[in-house]
């Protein structure tokens, strides 16, 4: 387990209790922690524990997970923690648009992992992807299939012949 940044923690904590444009007074109240507290905290006096830092994640309606990390709590789990922090930590994003992004990434993540898709792999759409693939390359999955089926004429309904498959299938 990594050792607890106290100064950090409280200065990335000032940094979303600014961000969510709250004063300490009010992110304290919907904490649940006293008003003093919570100014030792930021101020890296006091360490608070994960319990804590879980009121306050809920109050600055950030992940708690991304908190505990940066306390040293928890061990960064790779990507995922590292996208989380970086919305989290975009002060150019309002409160509501942190909380869509995020939103947003878990569904896809969640997705994926039911798909049993692995990183880098886009998400299953049901066998569109396919033929997207095949229209980017220039070769038309339609067009190849017309070529070994004979027509059928609108007036008649009688077959025509078409012209073979190129490539000796």
């Amino acid at each position: 387990m990594a050792t607890l940044k106290v100064t950090e923690l409280g200065d990335y904590l000032r940094e979303q209790r600014h961000g969510a444009k709250l004063s300490l007074r009010q992110l304290a109240e919907v904490a649940g922690v006293s008003n003093p507290y919570l100014s030792q905290v930021e101020r890296g006096l006091r360490k608070p524990s994960a319990e804590v830092l879980g009121q306050i994640a809920k109050g600055l309606r950030i992940s708690a997970e991304a908190l505990y990390v940066r306390a040293g709590i928890l061990e960064e789990r790779g990507d995922r923690v590292e996208v989380e922090a970086a919305v989290l930590a975009d002060p150019h994003l309002g409160e509501r648009q942190r909380k869509v992004l995020l939103d947003i990434y878990e569904t896809f993540r969640a997705e994926n992992e039911r798909n049993g898709d692995s990183a880098g792999t886009p998400p299953r759409t049901g066998g569109r992807t396919t033929k997207t693939a095949a229209t980017k390359t220039g070769t038309s999955t339609r067009r190849a299939t017309k070529r070994a089926t004979p027509k059928t004429t609108k007036k008649t309904g009688a077959k025509t012949a078409t012209r073979a498959p190129q490539g000796g299938n």
